[in-house]
């Protein structure tokens, strides 16, 4: 009743109108009659007709998912046709890798790395500035959790990135390092990212912007000096792909390394194998096992 905003009538509310007991009792069964007939219509509907509703909530789910979606295509729409005219406006420069790398080797020109951890303790270009423009989310409030639930359906169990929110002190910790008019070149793994904070760096007012095109991820050995437990194309790949080694990373230094590289990875595709199946062969033991109990 209190979710159809009525009134509550209950006996104690009745009993202040001080009617005879017999009006009173009759009232009584009236209340509860009505109060029966206007229980939530969940408890009193047939299976099937709720049924019907639970489709009709999955279905608007499906619609408030497919809203966050399509406005997060909208904002990628507007930011990448603000990227594409600091580019064309020549605000910020494109430079290769083996271009950026040259510029720091030679120039000693500073490179602003704003990849997340995940990836920055991975492999990591020596000298480097580490400033993150997205880090790993670690709040646990019911947003977040329901961020880190998506993210993980949509694919983060195979490519092992997590959840990711904005540093919003990332300008700060910029301007702290560097002042306005220093040339900086930007880099994150792949270029999308690196290319975000470029966006904000020049709204900030640096003027001397250099973009390094396809991230770190598409440099060669030779274009930069690395530092870390991995290459710096490896840096950006985790999750299932890594661990089976099916990546296009993995993949390229298979075809260099031959077969005993591929063989690492066949092996653990196979362990994967043989540990589900002696898990399921368990299961089914299990549920024999209670079933016998069950009938004894």
């Amino acid at each position: 009743m209190d979710s159809l905003e009525l009134p509550s009538l209950n006996a104690h509310k009745i009993s202040n109108f001080n009617l005879p007991k017999e009006q009173s009792t009759r009232l009584l069964s009236k209340v509860h009659h009505f109060n029966s007939s206007m229980q939530p219509p969940s408890l009193k509907l047939s299976p099937s007709y709720r049924a019907q509703r639970s489709r009709r909530s999955v279905i608007q789910m499906q619609a408030g998912d497919e809203d966050f979606e399509l406005k997060q295509m909208r904002d990628m729409a507007a930011a990448k046709k603000r990227w594409d005219a600091l580019i064309r406006e020549g605000k910020v420069k494109i430079l290769t890798p083996r271009e950026a790398g040259y510029a720091i080797q030679l120039s000693n020109k500073p490179l602003l790395d704003v990849r997340p951890s995940v990836e920055r303790k991975k492999a990591w270009v020596k000298a480097s500035t580490w400033i993150p423009i997205f880090e790993a989310d670690d709040n646990f409030d019911a947003g977040t959790v329901a961020r880190k639930v998506t993210n993980f359906v949509m694919g983060g169990w195979w490519s092992g990135m997590p959840t990711l929110s904005y540093d919003k002190e990332f300008l700060s910790k910029v301007e702290e390092k560097f002042p306005k008019d220093a040339d900086l070149i930007v880099a994150c793994q792949r270029g999308l990212r690196s290319l975000a904070a470029c966006d904000l760096l020049n709204n900030a007012g640096y003027r001397n912007l250099f973009w390094v095109q396809g991230g770190l991820e598409a440099a060669e050995e030779e274009d930069f000096i690395g530092e870390g437990p991995q290459p710096l194309k490896f840096a950006g790949i985790g999750g299932v792909s890594e661990f089976l080694g099916w990546t296009d990373q993995q993949r390229a230094a298979a075809a260099k390394e031959g077969w005993g590289y591929r063989l690492l990875f066949s092996a653990r595709l196979v362990g994967i194998f043989l540990v589900a199946d002696a898990l399921f062969i368990g299961a089914q033991q299990v549920g024999h096992y209670i079933q016998d109990l069950r009938s004894h």
